[in-house]
């Protein structure tokens, strides 16, 4: 069995995550979403809310692909995360060349740990590019519309917390 993992702080998913997910999971029988605890950088869901809106979203696209996916919070070195679950392929999403410079040193920190497991990029959309987490959240914190961002879930998980 082909299993990957996509790891990620998704504070909160956002269509380009979901977009990843969908393509990645073409590769692999089992997909697994690595949700990282990453309390350094003051997530503004807590892990249970990342979680439970990963493992919507996931469900719509398990139901789509018939591929297995899943959400799996972590904590450890991803290295180590990938090995518990017994994932040979992680799998990365890249919006521009800044992107790749710092993926490209996390790959060669993660081959030194352990070469059997192989890093594959996908690049993001043409429509997904602009999208990260950090705009979506600074958009909404000031009032913004980022219904093109998200999904109505997380829109509506967005606007309740920042009420």
């Amino acid at each position: 069995m082909r299993i990957g993992l996509y790891p990620g702080t998704f504070d909160p998913i956002t269509l380009g995550h979901i977009d990843i997910i969908r393509r990645a999971s073409a590769l692999v029988d089992r997909l697994v979403i690595g949700v990282a605890i990453n309390r350094d950088k003051g997530p503004l869901f807590d892990l249970e809310e990342r979680v439970a809106m990963i493992e919507a979203e996931c469900a719509k696209l398990s139901d789509l692909t018939g591929i297995e996916i899943v959400a799996h919070p972590f904590d450890n070195l991803l290295i180590d995360c990938a090995k518990d679950v017994g994932a040979g392929l992680i799998v990365r999403g890249l919006r521009a060349v800044a992107d790749f410079e710092y993926e490209f040193q996390m790959v060669g920190m993660n081959r030194a740990l352990d070469d059997s497991i192989e890093t594959v990029f996908l690049m993001a959309d043409a429509n997904h590019q602009a999208i990260a987490s950090k705009l979506v959240k600074e958009i909404a914190r000031l009032g913004g519309d980022v219904r093109k961002f998200v999904t109505p879930e997380v829109n509506a998980a967005l606007e309740e917390k920042m009420r």
